[in-house]
């Protein structure tokens, strides 16, 4: 059962706020991304395309003299933190359930490991699939934080997402009760 939809969570002012800031066009591609992964992972989609729609929600702005300086970023870098934080306390306040919450919010806080000291982490298959939807939509140079897309043409891709979502979820829940 979905407590959330995708569109309910793109209309809240802090996602309006934080994830235009960090690029609507690459967090709506990465859902998308989650969204097929999930399914080929055999991931709840639901809690994928969430986590994957909001993973760069933390994002700070790293300037020197004007110009963006990625290694200022990279050295103090911590949005996954940030991130899982604000859409943890989103997603509560938007009613979606608290288990489902937790996990959103942890698969948010592993979709990089910018932020730790070198190492591997030990991701669970949701994790990975957040992850690799980020992946599968980057650009050299951050790029991809800077795609455009209307209000428009971005409300019609995530409601498309969304019923994508509620009939994966319906044949998910008929396969289980089989």
């Amino acid at each position: 059962m979905r407590h959330v939809t995708l569109e309910q969570i793109y209309d809240h002012p802090i996602t309006q706020k934080y994830v235009k800031r960090s690029g609507l066009a690459h967090a709506i591609s990465a859902s998308w991304h989650a969204f097929r992964l999930a399914q080929q992972y055999d991931v709840n989609p639901d809690l994928a395309a969430k986590a994957a729609f909001l993973h760069d929600m933390g994002h700070y702005e790293w300037y020197s003299n004007g110009e963006w300086d990625f290694d200022l970023y990279k050295e103090n870098d911590i949005h996954a933190i940030k991130g899982a934080e604000r859409a943890h306390k989103l997603l509560i306040r938007l009613g979606e359930d608290r288990r489902s919450a937790k996990e959103i919010a942890l698969a948010i806080l592993l979709h990089t490991d910018s932020y730790l000291p070198v190492g591997e982490l030990n991701r669970s298959t949701l994790q990975y699939v957040v992850a690799k939807a980020d992946e599968l939509d980057e650009e050299p140079d951050g790029n991809h934080h800077y795609r455009t897309i209307s209000d428009s043409k971005a409300r019609k891709k995530i409601r498309d997402l969304d019923e994508k979502i509620a009939r994966a979820l319906e044949k998910r829940s008929l396969q289980e009760s089989s």
